[in-house]
């Protein structure tokens, strides 16, 4: 399996540093020196990590080869993919790779169907799984502790225990809303 760990930003300096937009939990794994990963595009060919080091909070990497300013430019957007045997679990208990998440099917305590987790966004306070519907429609739930109640990878099913109006459709809230009128 293969999984998008970081992108490619601009040169830094003269010697082929870039800077590095991480998308990995795990950037001390997944993009240490000696690391080879895979690029999109795949002219790009392999890159081997020759170095790395954070400069002003950013991650700074160099690639074999890559020893001048004008072949680090070249580099800019390229996208950085590591391989991952799908059987790896992270190290944290109740962690989890976002491959393992997508597709699973979301619950409610009771076993209502919900939907299917299409994608996982992640954003700066929490992630957010977007879990599409039965109609087709498109729901976002938070992945917090609170409302993400269970992951079960064998049943391949997340449970969840959503607040009142998280996944309400906006008819049935409104009939409610009219009934206690």
């Amino acid at each position: 399996m293969q999984l998008v760990v970081a992108r490619i930003g601009r040169a830094h300096g003269i010697r082929g540093e870039v800077t590095v937009e991480v998308r990995t939990d795990e950037p001390e794994l997944r993009l240490g020196p000696g690391a080879v990963l895979a690029t999109d595009p795949a002219s790009r060919g392999p890159l081997t990590i020759a170095s790395g080091r954070v400069h002003s909070g950013r991650l700074l990497l160099r690639f074999e080869g890559v020893d001048d300013r004008n072949a680090a430019e070249a580099l800019r957007n390229t996208l950085l993919i590591a391989d991952i045997d799908p059987d790896e679990l992270p190290d944290g208990e109740d962690e989890y790779y976002d491959h393992q998440l997508i597709d699973l099917d979301v619950v409610l305590a009771d076993g209502t169907e919900v939907g299917r987790i299409t994608e996982i966004s992640h954003l700066p306070s929490q992630d957010l799984f977007i879990v599409e519907r039965p109609d087709g429609s498109e729901v976002m739930i938070p992945f917090v502790e609170e409302i993400v109640t269970a992951i079960d990878l064998a049943e391949q099913k997340a449970v969840i225990d959503p607040p009142p109006g998280l996944i309400d459709d906006r008819a049935e809230i409104a009939s409610t809303r009219d009934d206690q009128a």
